[in-house]
């Protein structure tokens, strides 16, 4: 907006009649007149015009009333009267942008008009009706210019109402078509993934007893098996129950939380999960971990199970992994290393995958960066989780209620 049109914001009504005063003394001091000099009855008329515009600046009533009066004052006592004239125009002006309904508008201007006709009563006709045409410039300008500025302020609030109804309506639009996509995505958890891994820890359940006195080893694989589909299961369900909540997901990360405490035990869990197998894991976890947030729990939590997978899968289960998770100045930093024994670093899926990328979201959501590449001959893994990034209004699990499955956490897909 430039600087000529917020003259006529109602915010800068005292800058117009500023304007309009320094206007006025110009014309009484530098404009030749049919007099020598103004004379004192103009100046006695002038100064109160230009007073009342200013102490009512914010009253465009009172400010109507007092130049239509002293204009009519003016008419029956002096020649020169257009000091007063261009003040009462102006009041109408002001009047007429910033008037509540149109009623004001037109007793406002039925007020001038007669003001300025009783300067032509007694006139011969002719006389008389140059002064009504005198009126289209002195009171019709006026009121125009109000109206035309008064429209375009109402078609702007309309604009922007128009606006942010729209924003709203599509805000509205993306929730619902987001809780769409949640339910879709819950029913097929819900309807196909859980329904095979139920199956496979059923025909587990089963085989462990129909083997007769069966290896030990193997009854420990059964076992593991068996108790890492039943936290697989116990995940799904509490996935699928904030998938289908909306209150439940941050964003679009549709992140879970876990108890704080529970945090250091499903670490355990997931580095001798590792460790069953195959892969020798040396772990660096400061106990400050056990008092992180929710959300940035979970994360630590998630970041861990899908790191030790990736050094299984893609290092080989004879590989070595180093975990590091440090908490300075309320920052987490967590690092995941290995030896590369396999020949593929850990973190870079064959053919490309979904592990690290996921990682890579998960950390992005809450402020941090994951750094993957590789170091010696193996690969390394690492991000800061920024003390900024963690909410504090993140709501952890009642105290009253189990930790959830995750301790011990079932493994990434």
């Amino acid at each position: 907006m430039s600087w000529l049109a917020r003259l006529f914001d109602l915010r800068d009504t005292l800058v117009r009649m500023v304007l309009l005063d320094l206007t006025g003394l110009c014309y009484l001091l530098v404009v030749p007149h049919s007099t020598s000099t103004p004379t004192t009855t103009q100046w006695v008329l002038a100064v109160p015009a230009f007073a009342v515009a200013l102490a009512a600046h914010r009253r465009p009533v009172v400010n109507m009333v007092a130049q239509a009066a002293l204009l009519a004052v003016a008419i029956s006592l002096i020649d020169d009267f257009t000091i007063n004239q261009v003040g009462a125009s102006w009041a109408l002006f002001e009047m007429t942008m910033r008037a509540r309904g149109p009623r004001a508008i037109w007793l406002a201007t039925a007020l001038l008009v007669v003001v300025d006709l009783t300067d032509s009563i007694g006139d011969p006709p002719r006389r008389f009706a140059s002064g009504v045409v005198g009126l289209a410039a002195e009171v019709g300008l006026p009121v125009l210019l109000g109206l035309v500025i008064r429209a375009n302020r109402e078609l702007s609030r309309q604009a922007l109402e128009r606006a942010l109804a729209e924003q709203r309506q599509h805000e509205s639009e993306s929730r619902a078509a987001r809780a769409d996509e949640r339910s879709a995505i819950a029913r097929e958890l819900h309807d196909v993934v859980a329904h095979h891994v139920a199956s496979m820890v059923l025909r587990v359940g089963v085989a462990r007893h129909v083997l007769n006195d069966p290896d030990p080893r193997v009854g420990e694989v059964f076992d593991d098996v068996h108790g890492t589909g039943t936290a697989a299961l116990a995940e799904l369900r509490r996935l699928v129950a904030v998938l289908r909540n909306p209150d439940g997901v941050r964003g679009d990360a549709a992140l879970t939380a876990i108890e704080p405490s529970a945090l250091p035990a499903a670490i355990g869990a997931s580095i001798d999960r590792a460790r069953q197998a195959g892969v020798t894991v040396e772990a660096d976890l400061d106990s400050a971990i056990g008092s992180l947030d929710a959300v940035r729990g979970m994360a630590v939590l998630r970041l861990t199970q899908e790191a030790l997978t990736n050094v299984a899968k893609h290092a080989g289960t004879s590989a070595l992994a180093h975990l590091v998770i440090a908490v300075r100045d309320g920052s987490v930093h967590w690092e995941v290393t290995d030896n590369g024994r396999g020949g593929v670093p850990a973190g870079v899926p064959a053919g490309g995958g979904h592990g690290i990328t996921g990682m890579r979201e998960r950390v992005e959501v809450l402020g941090g960066r994951l750094e993957a590449g590789p170091t010696g001959t193996g690969w390394r893994v690492r991000t800061v989780l920024p003390a900024t990034a963690a909410d504090p209004s993140a709501r952890s699990l009642p105290r009253n209620r189990p930790a959830p499955a995750g301790t011990p956490a079932s493994e990434p897909a």
